[in-house]
């Protein structure tokens, strides 16, 4: 099998004397779609502020496309291709819809297909297309979240990073926002997804991955997981 395009190997975070991830071991291929599920605490916004720069890793590597990425800040990594949407969305809230689009393709030169793109985005994100020259902040918060991930996806990111994409938001905005998930990534996007829905996680990814106190407690198909009794007791509420 070919290298992976994204390899974490013995991943360690720490804050002062407090270690939030112990040893995280995770890859995956180009076209996958993981998941990394757990509870509150676990480790897993953590361990993906780290894959992306946001905070040092005490210990351990992340390589992405065959080369170390470890401590790399953020916005270089993008330029690798590597695209987060933060837990909290990160839209410019005084911006217009259109600027906050406009601004996720600032690297690219290409601004007659960046235009192209925006319209095309826009057919999975109707929403966003009645409210194009309103202020983001206006927006509700799955509006929002929508928006964020409409403005990763015009990076043309090879790997696309959600947190928490269903927190906070109403059951039938949840259920739209992994729709729209789902359409993404059936065009082979590569994806890695921590999310505190474990049910919609594992339903949306071909892999997943859970983690508890700062490890990896189990890892395989992610529809064996929906099945699989510990994992059902602990995070299906079943």
């Amino acid at each position: 099998m070919s290298e992976p395009l994204l390899s974490i190997q013995s991943l360690q975070v720490r804050y002062g004397a407090i270690q939030a991830v112990k040893s995280l071991d995770l890859h995956i291929h180009e076209g996958e779609r993981v998941t990394l599920i757990g509870a509150n605490g676990a480790g897993k916004t953590s361990s993906l502020k780290a894959l992306t720069g946001l905070i040092p890793a005490s210990a351990g590597d992340i390589r992405f496309a065959g080369h170390s990425i470890r401590n790399v800040p953020a916005h270089e990594l993008l330029r690798q291709g590597i695209a987060m949407v933060p837990e909290g969305r990160g839209i410019f809230a005084r911006m217009s819809v259109l600027e906050n689009l406009q601004a996720g393709a600032y690297l690219r030169r290409d601004k007659q297909q960046v235009s192209s793109e925006i319209e095309h985005l826009l057919g999975n994100f109707p929403n966003l297309q009645k409210r194009l020259h309103q202020a983001a902040g206006l927006l509700s918060g799955g509006e929002q979240q929508m928006l964020a991930l409409a403005r990763a996806l015009l990076s043309r990111p090879r790997l696309l990073v959600l947190d928490e994409p269903s927190m906070g938001l109403a059951p039938i905005m949840v259920e739209r926002i992994f729709e729209v998930i789902q359409r993404v990534c059936s065009s082979g996007m590569t994806l890695l997804l921590v999310e505190q829905n474990a049910r919609l996680a594992l339903q949306v990814t071909d892999r997943a991955y859970v983690m508890d106190s700062g490890s990896i407690s189990l890892t395989g198909a992610s529809s064996t997981l929906l099945d699989d009794e510990q994992v059902r007791a602990a995070y299906l509420g079943e």
